[in-house]
């Protein structure tokens, strides 16, 4: 057996945050709007974490949903998220730059990635949408990135346990490869040992109604009227299901 699991927990709420870390996560990852995947949240929610919180914290730097090919304008903001991550207290960085024909934005992303210094880089699922994985691995192990998040450029693990053992070995050790997309208490210990990864990243969200009473049905806030009245969150007791079944699994 090699060295224990790490559990990172994807999280938009403090609440979701105290749960993962009663269950046993690692780290969590902060973001808002994970109805578009994620994106940066606010520096109130990153404080407020920190401080409640003594595990691991990793802080999405993403300006907006949708690609991964940036402005300007959109680079800039990243730059100034990643600054405010470090006044903060985060331990690291998520982030993710592509061109427009797929490829990795090496030198952008090597700008983020010493700006981030001393705080751990997290290459995101940026990875997953490129061109050429193994190629995009190559160039996120040159931009000094200490981790790669992937599912194997499938919609989930199961379906990219190939592909994902074979980043592992072409990584060599380079840069960490954690496994995402559908990861849970029933299948996890088979994603390990068929990729021979030791850190995965999880959403675990649960829905949970909204305490109002009074409800209008004529008018919708969001893009997604059902979620009006309907948030989601991570259950502690679920984290404490993967932390038991991830100790089972043998690489």
């Amino acid at each position: 057996m090699g060295d224990p699991i790490s559990i990172e927990v994807c999280v938009d709420s403090v609440a979701s945050a105290l749960a993962s870390e009663r269950g046993g996560a690692a780290r969590v990852e902060v973001c808002s709007n994970l109805l578009e995947g994620g994106v940066t949240p606010s520096a109130g929610l990153i404080e407020l974490v920190r401080a409640r919180t003594s595990i691991g914290l990793q802080v999405m730097i993403r300006p907006r949903g949708g690609d991964f090919c940036y402005t300007s304008e959109e680079f800039e903001t990243m730059r100034r998220d990643i600054l405010i991550a470090k006044k903060l207290g985060a331990d690291g960085v998520v982030l993710g730059v592509l061109d427009a024909r797929g490829s990795v934005d090496m030198e952008r992303t090597r700008l983020l990635v010493d700006l981030a210094r001393p705080l751990n880089v997290t290459f995101h699922r940026a990875f997953d949408t490129s061109a050429d994985l193994f190629l995009a691995l190559e160039d996120v192990c040159k931009t000094g990135a200490d981790r790669l998040l992937t599912s194997g450029g499938e919609r989930a693990a199961c379906a990219g346990v190939q592909r994902i053992a074979q980043l592992v070995e072409a990584a060599c050790g380079r840069i960490t490869i954690m496994a995402c997309g559908g990861i849970h208490d029933k299948n996890a210990a088979s994603i390990i040992e068929q990729t021979g990864v030791r850190e995965i990243h999880v959403g675990l969200r649960s829905p949970v109604d909204s305490p109002m009473l009074h409800r209008n049905p004529q008018v919708s806030i969001g893009t997604v009227p059902e979620c009006d009245y309907q948030r989601f969150q991570v259950i502690e007791e679920d984290v404490l299901n993967l932390h038991r079944a991830v100790a089972l699994a043998r690489t």
